[in-house]
């Protein structure tokens, strides 16, 4: 099975990772450090933007769900009130959309031309910018450069009852891109989720550092073209 084509297969046995985890760690922080760094004087230009166009916090915080702990050695108590399938954590990034977006929704996904979304955010989403604190994330090991893409609480229980094999994301920890991403558009749709869910175990079965690398090669263009924001 090629690296870009998604499984029909959705119960396959997930691998660890193609290479020692250790290494695929210090590879992540690495990037993250030094990414970061070469980026800043675009993650401050961006900050300062937003704070001038729109009223609210700069950077926007939301919890996400991550890394299945359970079982590990790293684990310390992975109690919760709720089983997401994953340890919840805080994600980072810029703000792009109104504040109090989803104060009468509740959470949802992203449309093309959300009106929630700012004329600054709509910039920040479409070239990625609004990603970037989220290296500081991948530093602090909550996820990774690449791998699946972390939801919110509320809509992991969602879509772990309505989508198959849904919770073998959580398998390895969440990623700024992934072979999801990269491959189609932001979700819309239970079909998309679907979808994304068959890329996210191809790439389950086959991690390792060179296949991050390779799927980071392929996420500039999908940058640089602009493909799939919201």
């Amino acid at each position: 099975m090629r690296l870009w084509e998604a499984t029909n297969e959705l119960e396959p046995v997930v691998r660890e990772v193609g290479d020692k985890p250790e290494l695929l760690r210090a590879v992540n922080v690495a990037t993250a450090a030094v990414l970061l760094v070469a980026t800043l004087p675009v993650l401050l230009a961006a900050m300062l933007a937003v704070r001038l166009t729109s009223r609210g916090p700069v950077i926007y915080r939301q919890t996400r769900v991550g890394l299945d702990r359970r079982g590990r050695a790293d684990n310390a108590d992975c109690r919760r009130a709720e089983d997401y399938g994953g340890r919840p954590f805080t994600i980072f990034k810029l703000r792009t959309m109104v504040v109090d977006a989803e104060a009468g929704t509740g959470p949802v996904w992203a449309e093309a031309n959300d009106p929630r979304v700012t004329p600054v955010g709509r910039f920040l989403r479409a070239t990625r910018i609004d990603e970037l604190p989220q290296l500081w994330n991948v530093i602090r090991g909550d996820m990774n450069l690449v791998g699946p893409r972390p939801e919110r609480p509320q809509l992991v229980l969602k879509l772990s009852r309505e989508v198959v094999g849904y919770r073998r994301r959580h398998k390895v920890r969440p990623g700024i891109t992934g072979l999801a991403q990269v491959s189609q558009h932001y979700d819309q749709s239970l079909d998309d989720v679907r979808s994304k869910v068959r890329y996210d175990i191809a790439y389950l079965n086959q991690r390792s550092v060179v296949t991050d690398a390779r799927i980071l090669a392929r996420t500039v263009p999908v940058v640089l073209r602009r493909i799939g924001a919201n």
